[in-house]
């Protein structure tokens, strides 16, 4: 599936088909463009006792992380099409219990209210100093505002601020943000755990646009414009320093359905 461009691998596990013996590894193989099925990301959908389904989500490392909002929206739509829960569903997360409701191919999901807003501050860099700002919308985020989308080296900046020891151990996903002239807020992303730019990131575009909210009052919903030229619409309610009741909306689309024979993770 495939959400704005950021694509994940989803299996109902609710009946443990996948060995966790050798998750991890698993993981990476079939994640691997061009050598396998290749994603962003893998979603394993399993029983939950206390809503209508648990989720395990791993980045294309193999590692765990708490939140993905893209993935999110995926998982959701792929529970009502296979007939796991209705269009309107709850679903456990890492982060916590996550509320979706899908109208077509189109969802909107309510994301973990975000906490450690920390805004125009410096970090040390190997040319000098940057001022950024950052937030935890489910998983770090460090979130930059730029003067053209195009010209920043999204790869090389982002792993730099990915591995900078401001952000030890676990690290941070760093978004780059740039206004445009229609209103719209668009945006690249480094990952953490993909260890490289997505062409979306939904907990990157819930951080750019409520520190966008912080900086300039822009009113919600935000319209955040990603690098397939998808948009993602985060919607929020704000008191203060304080954001809740954040909910992000955008496409969630199935590419194909398939079986997965063993040479997918035997090489």
């Amino acid at each position: 599936m495939s959400g704005s461009g950021n694509d994940f691998i989803i299996i109902d596990n609710r009946d443990k088909v996948v060995d966790e013996k050798n998750l991890k590894s698993f993981i990476e193989k079939i994640c691997r463009r061009k050598m396998s099925v290749g994603a962003d990301g893998l979603i394993l959908v399993e029983e939950s006792g206390l809503v209508d389904f648990k989720w395990r989500f791993f980045n294309s490392d193999g590692n765990t992380a708490e939140m993905c909002g893209n993935g999110a929206r995926c998982v959701a739509r792929f529970a009502y099409l296979n007939r796991i829960t209705g269009p309107e569903m709850s679903f456990e997360t890492d982060a916590g219990i996550v509320s979706a409701k899908v109208t077509n191919h189109q969802v909107k999901v309510k994301m973990p209210d975000p906490v450690d807003l920390k805004v125009d501050y410096s970090i040390d860099l190997k040319n000098g100093p940057l001022f950024i700002s950052s937030l935890n919308t489910g998983v770090p985020h460090v979130v930059i505002m730029v003067d053209s989308i195009d010209d920043i080296d999204v790869v090389n900046l982002g792993r730099e601020m990915r591995f900078h020891k401001m952000f030890a151990p676990a690290g941070t996903n760093v978004n780059f943000i740039c206004p445009q002239q229609d209103g719209v807020i668009a945006i690249r992303t480094y990952e953490r755990g993909v260890e490289d730019e997505t062409l979306a990131c939904g907990t990157g575009a819930v951080a750019g646009a409520l520190i966008t909210a912080k900086k300039s009052k822009i009113k919600s919903p935000v319209n955040m414009r990603t690098k397939t030229g998808q948009n993602l619409y985060v919607y929020y309610k704000a008191k203060e320093d304080i954001f809740y009741d954040v909910y992000l909306e955008g496409d969630a689309r199935i590419i194909y359905t398939g079986e997965l024979h063993e040479d997918a993770w035997q090489f």
